[in-house]
């Protein structure tokens, strides 16, 4: 199995609900406040959050998802268009077929041509890491798409679950911390899928990491994706489930006191009401990936376009029907469950 063969199966399995935790991120469980005597004309609500220095409409983050096959590059044109049209950020799938496979560039630089304005994150994933890249192969990651930022992924279990997976996971932190001193452009480290916890965190924070996502458990598990992938190897069902929910691990870094521009939520956010409930636990931006894909699987440019203008909408209703004029008043006293209605 090629790696540009393994990213094409990514893509059309995690369209599939069978890829999904049993579970999902917690976010279902907290209700919001409603306020009936909001005092807000719903035209003055800003819906604008930043990230990294730079204003964005809408506090949501297109996750990484693909590149390095044939079927990325317009996959890529797509959701790069979008992002230059409502000022969104987004990450390309790992680079790491291109730094194996250089005659992958177009399916990565298009982003760039296409949206020479937007915010772009490389990608490149932490066991690639081991033994720390080269200057040059640091600035072929960032010059390929002139990114704004790189993200490392963090994929132990996913890898562990792929019969041609990565299996040394030692070096890692040192690699980051080799790729934070060498790198032209700030540094994000994300999970995949099972959770970022703070002692992790934490260590990512000490060695000069800009932003951690924590990419928790409860939306696509990475871990069934592989073993529903898998044919000649018996699948190990046993770690579909296997992660830290994504609200368990906002409660954690906030906590700990992570003030939330550095945090990114991701992992089972599906709608705008995520990306609401994931601020009111903690976090300053959201990011999702499986929405995205589906919508662009279903409908085209049209169908990603339509969710993002749906979201912003949405987004807006939300802040209103809770009071708030802006992204900064959101807090966790606009929260309750159905057994604690006072969450403080």
């Amino acid at each position: 199995m090629t790696l540009q063969n393994r990213k094409s199966d990514h893509i059309r399995l995690t369209v599939d609900n069978q890829s999904a935790y049993s579970y999902d991120a917690g976010f279902s469980k907290f209700r919001f406040v409603h306020n009936a005597l909001p005092e807000l004309n719903l035209y003055e609500i800003s819906t604008e959050a930043t990230l990294l220095g730079r204003t964005f409409s809408i506090p949501l983050f297109i996750s990484s998802m693909t590149g390095g096959f044939a079927g990325a590059t317009q996959v890529n044109e797509i959701i790069a268009s979008v992002c230059e049209e409502f000022n969104i950020p987004f990450g390309i799938g790992s680079q790491r077929a291109l730094l194996d496979y250089p005659d992958t560039i177009k399916s990565f630089s298009v982003v760039r041509e296409i949206a020479p304005n937007a915010f772009i994150a490389g990608n490149i994933g932490g066991a690639q890491l081991v033994g720390s890249l080269n200057r040059d192969k640091i600035n072929t990651l960032v010059e390929s798409i002139r990114a704004d930022a790189l993200i490392v992924h963090l994929n132990p279990l996913q890898e562990l679950m792929q019969a041609e997976g990565d299996r040394n996971f030692k070096g890692i932190l040192d690699g980051i911390a080799h790729l934070v001193a060498n790198s032209p452009v700030p540094i994000i480290v994300k999970e995949t899928g099972a959770g970022i916890t703070y002692h992790v965190a934490r260590q990512l924070f000490d060695i000069g990491v800009e932003l951690v996502d924590v990419a928790g458990a409860g939306g696509t598990s990475w871990a069934k994706v592989e073993n529903l992938r898998k044919t000649n190897a018996e699948p190990l069902n046993e770690f579909n489930d296997w992660g830290i929910p994504t609200t368990t691990c906002l409660y954690q870094l906030k906590k700990a006191g992570i003030p939330s521009h550095k945090i990114i939520a991701s992992g089972g956010i599906r709608s705008a009401h995520d990306t609401v409930k994931s601020l009111c636990l903690g976090a300053g931006f959201a990011a999702t990936a499986q929405p995205v894909i589906s919508a662009i699987d279903r409908a085209g440019r049209k169908g990603l376009s339509d969710l993002i203008h749906n979201w912003r909408i949405n987004m807006a209703y939300t802040m209103l029907l809770t009071g708030c004029s802006h992204v900064d008043m959101l807090n966790s006293d606009l929260l309750f469950t159905e057994n604690q209605y006072d969450l403080r």
